[in-house]
C-alpha cells in the first residue's frame, strides 16, 4: 500500500452524473436555457490578454534572467494559466457560437499565442471525452495513470507531481488514449512556432523563455493550479465534481463553478454564477472548496488524498454520426 493510504481508484458502476442532473435541473428551471450560447465579451477580453503578453515580451527583453523568471511566474504564469482556461471556454464554442465552430478553433489558436507551445487543438480533441466520459477508464485523460497513483504517494512525491503537472498533462494522452494527429493540430503548431520565431527574431530569446516558462510554472506549483485538484479529486466520498466560489474565479473565467460547468458545458463561464443562482437548491448543499491554496495543501499532506483519489468507471463508446 502506498503512503497515501489508497491502492486504487474509486471504481463506480454508474454513468457519469451530470447528464441526468442536467435533465432534472432543466425540468425545474427551463429558463437556464437562455444562458446557453456565445459570450460577446470573451473575444475582446482574450484579445486584451494576448496583447498584454506581447507588451510584456517587449518589457522583459532587456531584464536579467532572474527577473525574467520571476515575472514569468508572478505575472506571466497567471496570465497564461488564465489563457488556458479561456481556451477551455472557447473549446465549448462560446466565443462565436456553435454555428461558427471553425471561428472558435482559429480564435483558440490566437489565444494560444502567449502560451508559447501549441495547445488549443489537442486540448479540444481530448476535452470532449472528459465531459462525455467523465472518469472513463482509458478515455478521460484528466485522470492520473496507475503508475502516477502508485509512485506519487508521499508528501514529497506529491509535491513533485504538482510541479510536474504540465508534463503529465501533455504526455498522458499519448499513453492513455492516443489519437491520430489532426490538421487543426498541425495548423496550431505551425501558427504557434511561427509566432515564437517572430518574437525571437524581433526581441531575442528572453521573451520566448518568459512565455514558455510562464506556462510551465503557472500550470505547475502555482496558486491558480489548485483548480486542477479541486475540480474532480474525491475529497468527500461519493462526490466526483466540486465547485469553488472564491475570488480567483475573477481571473480564471469562473472555472471554479465546475459543478455548474459540467451540468451545462454550453454555458459560458461568465454566466455560470447565474446558473447557481437560478438553481440554488441543486448546488448550495453540495460539498465545495473555499480555497485552492488549501486544496493544494490538503493534497500534499492528507494521506487520504493523492493521484488515486479519483472516481473511475468503464464507459461505452458513443457512436459518432
Amino acid at each position: 500500500m502506498g503512503k497515501s493510504g489508497r491502492v486504487d481508484f474509486e471504481w463506480v458502476y454508474t454513468d457519469q452524473p451530470h447528464t441526468s442532473r442536467r435533465r432534472e435541473i432543466l425540468a425545474k428551471h427551463p429558463e437556464i436555457k437562455s444562458l446557453m450560447g456565445a459570450d460577446p465579451h470573451l473575444k475582446w477580453i482574450v484579445s486584451g490578454m494576448v496583447f498584454t503578453q506581447l507588451l510584456a515580451c517587449y518589457l522583459v527583453k532587456d531584464l536579467s534572467w532572474k527577473w525574467v523568471l520571476f515575472w514569468a511566474y508572478a505575472f506571466g504564469g497567471c496570465v497564461n494559466h488564465s489563457m488556458t482556461l479561456a481556451i477551455h471556454d472557447i473549446s465549448h464554442n462560446v466565443a462565436f457560437g456553435n454555428k461558427q465552430a471553425r471561428w472558435n478553433r482559429w480564435f483558440a489558436m490566437f489565444a494560444n499565442l502567449p502560451i508559447g507551445m501549441p495547445y488549443s487543438a489537442s486540448f479540444k480533441k481530448y476535452h470532449i471525452d472528459h465531459h462525455r466520459y467523465l472518469g472513463g477508464d482509458g478515455l478521460d485523460v484528466d485522470i492520473a495513470t496507475d503508475w502516477e497513483g502508485w509512485f506519487f504517494c508521499s508528501p514529497a512525491r506529491k509535491l513533485v507531481w504538482l510541479f510536474l503537472q504540465p508534463l503529465f498533462y501533455a504526455l498522458r494522452p499519448l499513453y492513455v488514449n492516443p489519437k491520430p494527429v489532426t490538421r487543426l493540430e498541425v495548423s496550431n503548431a505551425v501558427v504557434q512556432f511561427t509566432a515564437d520565431f517572430i518574437i525571437y527574431y524581433l526581441c531575442g530569446l528572453k521573451p520566448v523563455v518568459y512565455l514558455v516558462a510562464g506556462s510551465i510554472l503557472g500550470m505547475g506549483l502555482h496558486p491558480i493550479s489548485g483548480h486542477f485538484i479541486a475540480e474532480h479529486y474525491m475529497f468527500s466520498k461519493g462526490h466526483e465534481t466540486y465547485s469553488y466560489y472564491g475570488p480567483l474565479n475573477y481571473i480564471t473565467f469562473n472555472v471554479g463553478y465546475h459543478m455548474e460547468h459540467h451540468d451545462f458545458p454550453s454555458i459560458p463561464g461568465s454566466k455560470l454564477p447565474l446558473v447557481k443562482k437560478m438553481a440554488a437548491e441543486f448546488y448550495d448543499d453540495l460539498p465545495q472548496h473555499t480555497s485552492w491554496m488549501r486544496v493544494l495543501w490538503d493534497f500534499v499532506f492528507d494521506d487520504a488524498i493523492g493521484p488515486y483519489a479519483r472516481v473511475k468507471r468503464t464507459c461505452k463508446l458513443v457512436k459518432e454520426d
